[in-house]
């Protein structure tokens, strides 16, 4: 078969379509010089590679010849992989928000040769369908009808549809930051909380991170345990739902019911790494080992099964296998009799398995029944359930292992990979498994040798080759991972970088007149505005984690510009932010941080492992902690001011200070507690 441009691409998802018979080009100089040269207008789709609804799409129009033989005649056709341009993403999804009240993938986008937007849509049939859906193949037919019997008025559209999306670029009037703004924000949060099944709203249901650490932090702040306990419940229930892999471990992307029963079956690195710093913090919170038997299993998924030999971190698994969302993960109950043989009745009672099944006519695992009550039951005790439940998982894996797998996007994000050694670095923390930490910093050498350019940051790396200058998620979700790891481990170098990083931020996408990041570099090719992206949603906005690195690193070097980056960043959304907190919640993190003025806590020579290990699973999310492991380290640190006048103890030393004002050496953990 022969194949299109794509195949010179090295994103898993461009690739996807390089045998289809319509003509893609990537999005670059030649393909939207093309465009003006011929004078046809381009049709622009995104996704990724494990987006449900673009294979969908793919097979039915993109595959079909009759389709692609009238898009090659009438448009220049451009993929683009999502993952790889968020930048391009994000100005075409809101151009679907506008024209349609709703975005997603794959995104659907006919726009001028110049690149003016002039319809949107999102998946569209193959044929008109009888639910008032429009077919793709007649839009295409009268969108290039339109184009060159009315040039004029299309144009006219396109000039409509990008002054609109010029006004999404306004700031709003920055405000004061106080405490009442957190109030307002945890109060209007906690009104969107679905206090039986946990998570916010109803479905489809997502994992909403940042908000879950919002709770914990407004619920130690403010002394309310109801934050805390619609925190736990979400973890608890989705923990115990088919959104969790109750055999393999990992989250899928979100849950399209209430209860988080069924998922939407792709993993995605992403979800991954913020779910995990969750569960971490409610360890840290209740002690409760549940919580890390979650964190432990979802870390060892992404060591065992998305890892490159040279440690960076793959993207994603499709949600689909054989054609068909789901297969690989879902079961027949008879299936499992014949691998389990006597045990699979245990099984089946904890993992709520039946003959006809919880999802078209197949079942998710997932668990509402205690061990203790399946002991009771079955006249066993609670550790011999779990012993055999253990067993029964194993082999249900090793025979699921068999199965034709889900595809692997193994390109290797460095957003992506950094919220992932953040992650590791937290599950070391609260675990103490060298392995964890091992992860981390083998994912910081590989980006350190593959993914820089000189002084720049690159954002994608694939089969030995990296390319794509870096966004603002690129920079500062990987300074802030640097700050992770150096607080367990501070080799001076981790600092170092990050530093560099945060001035590269400030040089090349800082806008000092609306005080706030652009998503792209100043070097970034021009595209037909220059984006703003500061909500966090699936992921944290490139600016919230700004934010706090630069509040981090200010504390760390007392350099005052990082402080006044960061304030200037918080007060230009505090106001959204109370009035909307599900879209802010890491940016509610951070400035609740600052707000309570930082603990600074130093731990001088770790010998103690236990007065560490009380230190480390303490929930202080208003602390910046930094375990200084030998004198050779604290000598390389001696030019930061966070380390000024705290010399290497022969003895576990812990120094807390607070608003400049620093304790003696604490060696106990009475000591340390008291003064915390």
């Amino acid at each position: 078969m022969a194949k299109n441009r794509l195949i010179y691409e090295t994103s898993p998802y461009l690739l996807q379509h390089a045998d289809n018979p319509v003509d893609w080009h990537a999005w670059n100089d030649e393909s939207l010089q093309k465009a003006k040269d011929e004078n046809k207008p381009i049709f622009l789709s995104i996704g990724y590679s494990s987006c449900h609804w673009c294979h969908v799409m793919a097979h039915e129009s993109f595959e079909n010849d009759e389709v692609a033989k009238f898009m090659n005649e009438n448009f220049v056709n451009i993929k683009v992989d999502r993952e790889e341009r968020p930048d391009i993403d994000d100005i075409y999804q809101r151009v679907c928000q506008i024209a349609t009240g709703q975005g997603g993938w794959p995104l659907s986008i006919f726009l001028t040769p110049d690149q003016r937007p002039f319809y949107a849509g999102t998946y569209f049939p193959v044929l008109d369908s009888p639910y008032g859906r429009p077919g793709f193949g007649s839009i295409c037919r009268q969108l290039s009808q339109s184009w060159k019997e009315r040039p004029h008025d299309v144009k006219r559209s396109a000039g409509d549809l990008l002054n609109l999306l010029q006004k999404t670029q306004t700031v709003p009037v920055p405000s004061r930051l106080g405490r009442k703004m957190l109030d307002e924000a945890a109060t209007n949060l906690l009104q969107l909380a679905d206090t039986t099944h946990g998570g916010f709203g109803s479905a489809p249901k997502f994992p909403n991170a940042a908000n879950i650490s919002f709770l914990f932090m407004y619920a130690k702040l403010s002394g309310l345990t109801k934050f805390n306990d619609v925190a736990l419940r979400t973890l608890e229930k989705m923990a115990r739902g088919g959104i969790f892999d109750q055999i393999g471990g990992g989250f899928h992307r979100y849950s399209t019911d209430a209860r988080w029963l069924v998922p939407h079956f792709e993993k995605m690195l992403y979800d991954n790494a913020l779910i995990p710093v969750n569960y971490a913090e409610a360890y840290q919170i209740t002690k409760d080992p549940f919580y890390l038997d979650i964190l432990r299993r979802t870390l060892d998924f992404v060591i065992c099964q998305m890892t490159s030999p040279k440690g960076g971190f793959y993207s994603a698994y499709d949600a689909d296998s054989e054609g068909v969302e789901g297969r690989f993960y879902v079961w027949k109950k008879g299936e499992i009799k014949e691998i389990l043989g006597d045990d699979a009745d245990l099984f089946c009672l904890f993992y709520d398995v039946t003959d006809g099944g919880n999802w078209e006519g197949n079942n998710i695992l997932c668990n509402s029944m205690s061990a203790s009550a399946v002991a009771f039951g079955l006249e066993m005790t609670e550790d011999q359930v779990r012993t055999k439940l253990q067993e029964c998982s194993d082999k249900l894996l090793a025979a699921r292992s068999k199965r034709p797998a889900p595809g692997l996007d193994d390109k290797v994000l460095t957003s992506w990979n950094a919220l992932m050694i953040t992650a590791f670095a937290k599950g070391y923390r609260v675990t103490l498994d060298k392995r964890y930490l091992d992860a981390a910093k083998n994912c910081v050498n590989f980006i350190e040798d593959n993914l820089f350019e000189g002084d720049k940051l690159l954002r994608t790396y694939k089969n030995g080759t990296a390319n794509i200058g870096g966004y603002l998620d690129d920079y500062s979700y990987f300074a802030n991972a640097l700050l992770d790891v150096f607080e367990m481990d501070p080799e001076p170098r981790y600092l170092r970088t990050a530093l560099k990083l945060a001035e590269h931020l400030i040089e090349h996408f800082w806008d000092p007149e609306k005080n706030c990041f652009f998503m792209t570099s100043d070097d970034h090719a021009k595209l037909i505005i220059r984006p703003k992206s500061d909500y966090d949603l699936s992921v944290p906005s490139g600016s919230s984690v700004a934010a706090l690195v630069m509040l981090r690193l200010y504390h760390l070097s007392q350099n005052g510009k990082f402080l006044d980056i960061s304030t200037r960043i918080m007060e230009n959304q505090a106001q959204m932010a109370a009035e909307n907190p599900f879209g802010f919640g890491y940016l509610l993190n951070t400035t609740a941080i600052f707000l309570q003025k930082p603990l600074e806590i130093t731990v001088i020579n770790p010998e103690n492992s236990e007065l560490c290990g009380v230190l480390w699973s303490e929930y202080i999310p208003n602390s910046f902690l930094v375990t200084v492991q030998n004198a050779e380290q604290l000598l390389g640190l001696s030019e930061f001011p966070f380390f000024a006048g705290k010399d290497f103890q022969e003895k576990t030393s812990v120094f807390v200070c607070k608003d400049f004002v620093c304790s003696l050496p604490l060696h106990t953990i009475g000591e340390v507690m008291d003064r915390l």
